[in-house]
């Protein structure tokens, strides 16, 4: 269901910045990456406010893998409430079973997993929990409603940040994927690319 749309196929990372030398300098490359969404519940930085409310996510915990702390690929972009759930614990990845044929959304805001990891995911996260259900019911009838009455809150609700960040301006020591910054949100939008809303 709109907006809880999950992709169709793997995400495959656009950037490959490295080199920092703390987790908060990989966070502009993530929210691109991510575009500006939790990894693991789709829950759009547009819809409330950012500081404090989403976190850089080891995927491979720092306290099994402290090796893979400031490895880009095993970063995540993810809202503090799935990180908190997670834990240090080694989950099934979201960007290989969070996939549209894996997870169904109902319009009564909860959610499915239809193959074994989505399913062990969702579990973990609680993400079929009452709290999260009310959420997601809450805006899927908020985004039809204006889709049908509002355009332009509409556009409010589901477009990309006005500020985006300007990832050809960062200089990280090493960047695997340069090419990555001209498919970046903002590199797109002054090209007249980027869609209004997503």
């Amino acid at each position: 269901m709109i907006p809880f749309s999950y992709p169709e196929t793997p995400h495959v990372r656009r950037h490959g910045p490295s080199g920092y030398d703390n987790c908060d300098s990989f966070r502009p490359w993530l929210r691109d990456e991510f575009l500006f969404r939790c990894v693991y519940c789709l829950k759009r930085e547009q819809w409330g406010t950012v500081r404090g409310n989403y976190d850089i996510e080891h995927f491979r915990p720092e306290s099994i893998a402290p090796e893979d702390a400031l490895v880009y690929s095993n970063l995540l972009y993810a809202c503090a409430t799935c990180n908190s759930a997670k834990r240090a614990e080694i989950v099934p990845d979201p960007c290989n079973c969070m996939l549209r044929d894996g997870v169904v959304v109902h319009e009564n805001g909860s959610i499915e997993g239809t193959k074994n990891e989505s399913k062990r995911l969702i579990l973990k996260l609680g993400l079929d929990d009452s709290e999260y259900r009310e959420f997601r019911q809450l805006w899927i009838g908020v985004v039809a409603m204006a889709s049908e009455s509002n355009k332009d809150l509409f556009r409010l609700i589901m477009k990309y940040p006005d500020k985006l960040p300007d990832l050809s301006k960062l200089r990280p020591p090493r960047n695997s994927r340069k090419e990555g910054i001209k498919q970046s949100c903002h590199a797109r939008r002054l090209r007249g690319q980027l869609p209004e809303t997503y």
